[in-house]
Formats: structure tokens, sequence, C-alpha cells
């Protein structure tokens, strides 16, 4: 709808991992890096992890596309699954024959060892990646284990690429699961962009988009990575919103405005910035204070106030007994210049 106005050759911010848009900040880089050294090296786990929308199916993409020749790959994108289902998942994409259904786990892994053995007798290396990792129920990542057991005198035959969510990490911090825990080799946690790298990030699909010019404002893009707290999907569905925004309002440029009213039709409760949070509390502190201040002297006036201020319930309470009224400040200073020895034996009540 919006790619004449802003004289675009395709949308610039769409959440398909489309080869064509990839952009590799340094962490990527290396998180890259860290799966390449795992298809290499062979055997044992490599474990990639990440917050939602940080671009973690994107790597596994780019991994699927510069793997060497040598190298075959089962992907399993829905790890919602029984250990005999996963099992039949992978020689499915290894094109392993198996009786389907009727297959039993032992059927299973015994095909399965012989394909490895015929493909390492053949120079050829075989990798496992799991996405989602972290829905693996705890039997079924234990049968994952069980498989890097199958093995020769000098290498391992399998090797296991584990992707997902935080959760993935807390999983193999169990106590229940150090024996996979130690058999990883590498490890990368994936961290949401920085400002420097969001701009980088947006101006780079814009110009692969065919942009002349910045189209984003560095205030609309410095509103655009508070809202989506540098999460790559998050910035994606953003930036869309205020591209189309701007187009209905006639404008060339997306300005902070317009990148605000967009969070608003994209998130749930648009979060403007973190560092908004210490001065609600500076606020909430002070209101507290001023509330006390003018309870206390709420208090004190109730005390001087005449009776007809008191209400009605406090009628029936007795008047305290009189006492003689203190003297005043005046009256206090005069006694004790002219009289010291005195005033210091009569200490004047409180």
């Amino acid at each position: 709808m919006y790619l004449e106005h802003f004289n675009l050759t395709s949308r610039p911010f769409t959440i398909a991992p489309n080869p064509r848009f990839i952009y590799l900040s340094p962490q990527h880089r290396e998180a890259l890096a860290h799966l390449l050294y795992g298809v290499q090296v062979g055997g044992g786990f490599v474990v990639l992890t990440g917050e939602v929308g940080t671009g973690k199916t994107t790597l596994c993409r780019c991994l699927m596309e510069q793997l060497p020749d040598d190298v075959d790959m089962a992907l399993v994108f829905n790890p919602r699954l029984s250990a005999r289902e996963l099992l039949a998942t992978i020689c499915d994409e290894l094109h392993i024959a198996h009786a389907g259904a009727l297959a039993s786990i032992k059927v299973l892994i015994d095909r399965l060892n012989h394909h490895l053995l015929e493909a390492h007798a053949a120079g050829r290396r075989t990798v496992v990646l799991i996405d989602e990792a972290q829905n693996l129920r705890r039997d079924v990542l234990e049968q994952v284990r069980l498989l890097t057991n199958l093995e020769t005198n000098e290498s391992k035959l399998l090797q296991i690429m584990l992707v997902g969510q935080p959760e993935l990490r807390d999983m193999l911090a169990d106590k229940k699961l150090r024996q996979l825990s130690q058999r990883v080799t590498a490890r990368f946690h994936l961290e949401p962009l920085s400002f420097d790298t969001t701009r980088q990030y947006i101006h780079h699909r814009l110009q692969v988009s065919g942009a002349h010019g910045n189209i984003f404002s560095a205030g609309a893009i410095a509103r655009g990575h508070c809202y989506s707290r540098g999460i790559p999907r998050l910035i994606n569905l953003i930036c869309d919103r205020a591209l189309l925004g701007a187009y209905t309002l006639g404008r060339i440029d997306v300005t902070p405005a317009i990148v605000n009213k967009a969070a608003r039709e994209i998130l749930a409760r648009p979060k403007k910035s973190i560092r908004v949070r210490p001065a609600f509390r500076a606020l909430a502190a002070g209101a507290a204070l001023l509330g006390i201040v003018v309870a206390v002297g709420g208090w004190e006036m109730l005390a001087d106030a005449p009776r007809s201020w008191i209400p009605h319930w406090q009628e029936t309470i007795p008047p305290p007994p009189e006492t003689s009224a203190p003297p005043t400040a005046a009256t206090n200073f005069t006694a004790a210049n002219a009289q010291p020895e005195s005033a210091a034996q009569h200490p004047v009540p409180s």
C-alpha cells in the first residue's frame, strides 16, 4: 500500500525470515560462528538461546546456507513430540526408511545408527538441529542425549544443536540434566540489539527495499528502539505500522509521534523507556512524604481547633483536665534573662 508512496520495491519490515533482508549484527555473527564451529568439530551439543524474536530462526537458516557439502542436516521445528515421534522425524529428515507408526524406539535407533555408520565411512557428517528446544519434555531430552552415544572409536557420529528461548538455559542448569550439560561443547545467548545496532538494522532493511535517504528520523528510531527494547521482530512490526501511518498522513518521513501511535496499535502495553520509571518512583515518594506532612499538620489543626469543629461522634469523649497554660516564648525568654538560676531550678514545662 505504501510502497509507491516511499518509492520502495518491497516491504522492508516483514517478520518472515527473508534471506534478502538478513542483517547480521556483531553478536549474530559470533553466534553463527559458534554454530559453524559445532558443525566442524562434531560430537556433543551446541546450544543457542535468546529471547523471543531475537533472530534465532534466522541464524538457523543462515547456517543451512553455509553448510559444507559433506554435511547432512535434519531439522526439527516442532519439538512437542514423544521420544518415538522425534526419532521418526529425524529418520524422515535423513531419508532413512522405517515402518512408520509401527516402528519401535529400538528399531528407529538401530536404523539411525546403521545410517550414521555408512555416512561416516563415506566421509560425511550428520547434524540434527532442534528449534524451540525449550518445549522438549525431560524424557525426550534424555533420549536426545542418548543419541550422542552413537559413536566409533575415534569420533561421535551425530552432532546435535539445541536452539531455544532462555527457558532452555534454565532447563540445562538443572542438576538432573547435568549429564547432557557436560556434553555441551559451545554455548551462546543472543541479547537484544543496542540503539546503534537498531539504527543500522532499520537503515539496512530500507536500503535493501530501494529506499533513498533516511525515512525514519533520529527521534523516530530512538522511540522505536525504546518501544521494541531492541528485539528485531518488534522493530519490524512497529516500523511497518509506522510507514503505513506516515502514508495515511501524506508524509514522506516518519516522526516520533507516528512511532508512538504505531506502538500503541501494535503493543498491548507499550513502554516508552525504562528511564521513566525512576521519575515515577521519585514522584510517588514525594507524594507519600507530602501526605505524611499534611496528615501531621491536620492532626495539629484538629488539636487546636474549637469545639464546634469536632465531629459529633467525638463530643462524647470527656475533655482533658484543665492545666495551666504553658508560658509563651516571649515569657520564657524574659524569665531566662532576668533570673537564670531560678529558671534552671524550675524548668519550663514543655
